[in-house]
C-alpha cells in the first residue's frame, strides 16, 4: 500500500469521514418542508378512486337497488360477502335483498363487487376509519351498509362515475381513463383534472 492511500485511509478514520459523508443526506433533507401529515387535525385529500368502505345505494325515490342477484358474492375473492335473496311480494318476478352481509375483516378492496354488480347497488367510498375494540362490530349488515351508502353518497357516485359504472351523468366524462397521448400529435383533448 502506498503512502498516500495509507495516508488518506488515516485521515478518513480519523476526521470520521464516512458518519460526515452519511450527514450529507440529514442535512440535504433538513431543509425540505414536511410532507408528514399530523393525522387526526389534518385529513388527507383522497382522490375519487379510492377503495373504501363499501355502502349500499338506493334509487331516488328511496327504493332499494340491490336486486339479490348474488353477482357480487360470486365476483368476492375473499368470499367476505353474504345475500340472501327473497322474491317481492309487491312486484311479481322481482327478486331483492332480504339480507346482506360484507365481513369487512375479510375484505380486501378490491373492487371487484362493485363491477360486478348490474345496477349499481355497490359502491365504495372513501371512509377508511373503522377501528374498533371489538372485531364482530366490523360485519356490515344491510342496514349499516344503507347508512354508510346515504352517508357517503357522494363519494360513492364519484367513484362509479370515475370507474365509468354510471355514465348517465355529465362528470362522468371528467373522470375517464386518460390514454397516454402519440408525441407527435395528441389524439384527444386533455380531461380537466390533468390540466
Amino acid at each position: 500500500m502506498s503512502v498516500a492511500a495509507l495516508t488518506k485511509k488515516i485521515l478518513h478514520a480519523a476526521l470520521f469521514y464516512e458518519i460526515w459523508d452519511a450527514m450529507k443526506v440529514t442535512f440535504r433533507h433538513m431543509f425540505h418542508r414536511p410532507i408528514t401529515l399530523q393525522y387526526p387535525r389534518e385529513q388527507r385529500i383522497l382522490p375519487d378512486t379510492h377503495r373504501g368502505a363499501l355502502g349500499l345505494l338506493r334509487y331516488d325515490d328511496k327504493r332499494e337497488r340491490c336486486v339479490g342477484c348474488d353477482l357480487c358474492e360470486a365476483a368476492c375473492p375473499s368470499h367476505c360477502i353474504k345475500v340472501v335473496s327473497a322474491e317481492d311480494k309487491e312486484r311479481p318476478l322481482q327478486r331483492y335483498a332480504s339480507e346482506f352481509y360484507i365481513d369487512i375483516t375479510k375484505c380486501v378492496f378490491c373492487g371487484y363487487c362493485v363491477e360486478a354488480c348490474p345496477v349499481n347497488a355497490l359502491a365504495m367510498t372513501k371512509m377508511y376509519e373503522f377501528s374498533t375494540h371489538d372485531k364482530r362490530t366490523l360485519l356490515f349488515d344491510k342496514k349499516r351498509l344503507y347508512d354508510i351508502g346515504e352517508r357517503h353518497l357522494d363519494d360513492a357516485k364519484k367513484y362509479l362515475y370515475a370507474h365509468n359504472q354510471e355514465k348517465n351523468a355529465e362528470e362522468s366524462r371528467e373522470y375517464r381513463y386518460y390514454f397516454p397521448q402519440s408525441v407527435l400529435k395528441p389524439t384527444q383533448s386533455t380531461p380537466k383534472h390533468l390540466s
